[in-house]
């Protein structure tokens, strides 16, 4: 057994049998291994953004990680963006760039790079398995960090001459160890909190926004009056019927201060206290009052579910039904609009469905008219680094098998990663992506207000996307993706509709 071959027994023994891959010369008996072991599936992207996105899509649904296939330096920094936006949303990865041979490094070949350097910054474990014999025991021990609550990425750098070299052994999976368990004594004051305090806000993140902890926090909101909001960027929301119609912080300054000015005190449940997204001249670098006080119930690694259920108990509080959220909305006529365009989504989107949000400026308002739609998963960027939406989307397809996801795509951010689309077309995924087409970086022209800049010509020539048009029919049949053109809610409820009954990808783009 050679190294590579010990790679993959080992993923696979450690329960990883997915791959999103863009591998290179000195990746090829990893990949030569993945073919002759048979267990693991290996899905191709054709720009290191769509690997490493589509493993942040596919741990938020299957809630265990993938791997990537990198190929060196260079390709590990071409993904980075992505990997930015998983660790961000704290999904777990086996990220494993290839590398020079141990005894080339010194040559300093023009792939040489510093990879262990670059990986540390989007990863909480890099390791160099510098001898075929390391390969398994270092692979084994890369997804029990991946898969550490709440997610993790672990990047582990393979030299090609410890992949090609015989002496790998199969290592076993290590025990991945449970969420810790919330404090007793912050239950206790939380608690005391909720008794004793007044405008009091329970701001909830990460597993906190699971169907399960939602229902622990209802209980504890209808005893004790506090009001419930979620973070800004989530990685998954569980929302829709029989889910809470949860807020979000709004991204915009004035907007969250506004939310949030009648909080005295802030629990945090698996959340952080709000802060603006940018610094704005003149305005607060924190959304909520300075003069609140915050308490935390549990850290991002903490089991919400448990401590909100120990809050609810230690209260008193009885269980009770979760809220009806309305009657569904209806299909929407007339012009278009993000409302409208929220409201035709939930009228016709199967149940069970999977929202990906790149929607950008044009989405920011979808929350309230979609808290009436069927049960569904709302996934969105917790990095801000742009191009999340397609790769996202593709990765929780594989994750999410036989689930339809939607995907609302902004066209300024769906060129940094359309090739995504040709590996939907490639999988056969039942995705549909509603491409909202504005032809220009509408986030920017509110930017230049909030930063107070004056822009002239030039500079708002460089935000504009309309010379040439991109004609995104063209780009998605050219990827093997069907395709249509609307500029009406009714043509795009109708498409829609027509792409659900598709198994394959399809794009709608929708002309705003």
């Amino acid at each position: 057994m050679n190294g590579a071959e010990s790679l993959v027994t080992t993923l696979l023994a450690s329960g990883v049998n997915v791959c999103f891959a863009n591998p290179g010369t000195s990746e090829m008996h990893f990949v030569a291994a993945l073919d002759r072991i048979p267990g693991m599936r290996c899905v191709l992207g054709l720009q290191e953004n769509i690997v490493t996105g589509a493993a942040d899509g596919y741990f938020r649904m299957a809630e265990k990680p993938a791997a990537t296939l990198l190929h060196c330096g260079p390709g590990l920094a071409n993904g980075m963006a992505g990997l930015h936006d998983a660790r961000r949303a704290r999904s777990g990865i086996v990220n494993i760039p290839g590398d020079m041979a141990t005894y080339h490094r010194q040559f300093d070949a023009p792939l040489t790079a510093d990879t262990d350097g670059w990986a540390r910054g989007v990863s909480a474990w890099v390791k160099t398995s510098m001898t075929s014999a390391e390969v398994g025991p270092d692979a084994a021990q890369a997804v029990q960090v991946a898969r550490t609550s709440p997610g993790q990425i672990a990047t582990l750098i393979l030299p090609s001459d410890s992949s090609w070299s015989e002496g790998g052994v199969t290592a076993p999976a290590l025990a991945v160890p449970a969420a810790p368990q919330p404090d007793p004594h912050a239950v206790q004051q939380v608690a005391r909190l909720l008794r004793e305090k007044k405008n009091v806000l329970l701001l909830l993140g990460g597993l906190a926004l699971r169907e399960g902890a939602q229902m622990q926090a209802h209980r504890i909101a209808m005893a004790t009056g506090a009001k419930l909001m979620c973070e800004g960027s989530n990685a998954r929301v569980q929302r829709g019927q029989g889910r809470l119609p949860l807020e979000r912080v709004p991204y915009v300054v004035d907007q969250a201060t506004e939310a949030l000015k009648w909080v005295e005190n802030l629990v945090l449940v698996n959340a952080k206290a709000p802060v603006g997204f940018f610094g704005y001249p003149g305005k607060p670098s924190i959304l909520y009052p300075a003069e609140a006080n915050l308490a935390v119930l549990t850290r991002l690694e903490q089991d919400a579910e448990a401590a909100l259920r120990a809050v609810a108990d230690e209260l008193g509080a009885p269980r009770v039904a979760m809220p009806n959220n309305g009657p569904r909305p209806e299909r929407q006529r007339g012009a278009l609009s993000p409302e409208g365009l929220a409201r035709s989504i939930a009228a016709v989107m199967p149940e069970d469905s999977i929202i990906v949000d790149e929607a950008v400026t044009y989405g920011r308002g979808f929350f309230p008219f979609t808290h009436a739609a069927p049960a569904h998963d709302w996934l969105m960027n917790c990095g801000g680094a742009i191009g999340f939406g397609i790769p996202v989307a593709t990765g929780a397809a594989i994750g999410a098998p036989g689930r339809r996801v939607i995907s609302a795509q902004a066209d300024g951010s769906a060129m940094y990663t359309v090739q995504g689309l040709w590996t939907q077309a490639r999988e056969k995924l039942p995705i549909t992506t509603i491409l909202l087409s504005n032809r220009k970086y509408q986030i920017l022209l509110g930017e230049y207000r909030n930063v107070g800049a004056n822009p002239g010509r030039t500079a708002m020539d460089m935000l504009d996307l309309g010379n040439p048009d991109i004609n995104w029919v063209q780009m998605a049949n050219s990827m093997g993706v069907e395709a249509a053109r609307t500029n009406t809610l009714e043509g795009c409820t109708d498409l829609m509709e027509q792409s659900f009954a598709r198994s394959g990808p399809f794009l709608i783009e929708l002309d705003i």
